[in-house]
């Protein structure tokens, strides 16, 4: 049976568009840590993939391996695991650019990092504005909002980093930017989707209010290489 892309999104997405930023050419990959801390698999069933991940890690390294489905091999171990789910865009997902949006590259960085140490969406490394499209608000000359691309297996790109600075807040800028982002992305032809943690129940009735449905539960979980 044919593993769907959004099935093991990660993998995928180091295996062919994100082939390039991969670290291991096996069967167990990672991004670099600046860019994101995220590892797959090609199957987590298969101890060989677990061996190859090693081999790229190196010993007693802690990884994020995304939609943990089985238990690792004896030696590597479980140490962080929270439970989150999986959405994907649904045809009442109105998508439309954003007049004020400005694009943000690595000459932003500085601006983006001060945003997310003030919001904390999620993981974001200094290279993390390489996965993807990026878009941000600025108000003042202070960039206030900012939403952008992170995993993109075949057909499909994942929506994050979405945040707000708290004093921005209430005005819609957040769903303003999933929109604007949502709406580049399906102008390639590719499904929107997005994770985010169970607890977070506000921000997950927001996206289902967009037109966003859940498609799974998803474990994610760090994980220690054997010492």
């Amino acid at each position: 049976m044919t593993q769907h892309p959004l099935d093991n999104p990660v993998w995928e997405s180091l295996a062919t568009t994100h082939a390039h930023l991969a670290e291991g050419s096996g069967r167990g990959r990672r991004f670099p840590a600046d860019v994101s801390p995220f590892s797959g698999l090609a199957d987590q069933a298969d101890p060989a993939a677990w061996d190859d991940l090693a081999a790229v890690t190196g010993p007693g390294a802690e990884v994020l391996v995304p939609a943990l489905t089985v238990e690792p091999p004896a030696g590597f171990a479980v140490t962080r695991p929270f439970p989150g789910v999986q959405l994907v865009a649904t045809d009442a997902l109105r998508t439309e650019p954003h007049p004020d949006a400005v694009e943000l590259g690595e000459d932003d960085v500085p601006e983006v990092l001060d945003l997310v140490a003030r919001t904390r969406p999620g993981p974001f490394g200094p290279r993390t504005v390489l996965l993807g499209r990026y878009l941000g608000v600025r108000e003042g000359g202070r960039l206030v909002a900012m939403a952008g691309e992170r995993l993109r297996p075949t057909g499909a790109t994942e929506i994050s980093a979405v945040c707000t600075d708290p004093a921005a807040r209430g005005r819609g800028l957040a769903t303003a930017l999933v929109r604007a982002v949502a709406h580049g992305v399906r102008e390639r032809g590719e499904l929107p989707f997005l994770h985010a943690a169970a607890q977070n129940v506000r921000a997950i009735a927001l996206y289902e209010h967009l037109g966003f449905r859940r498609r799974r539960d998803v474990d994610f979980a760090t994980v220690r290489t054997p010492s």
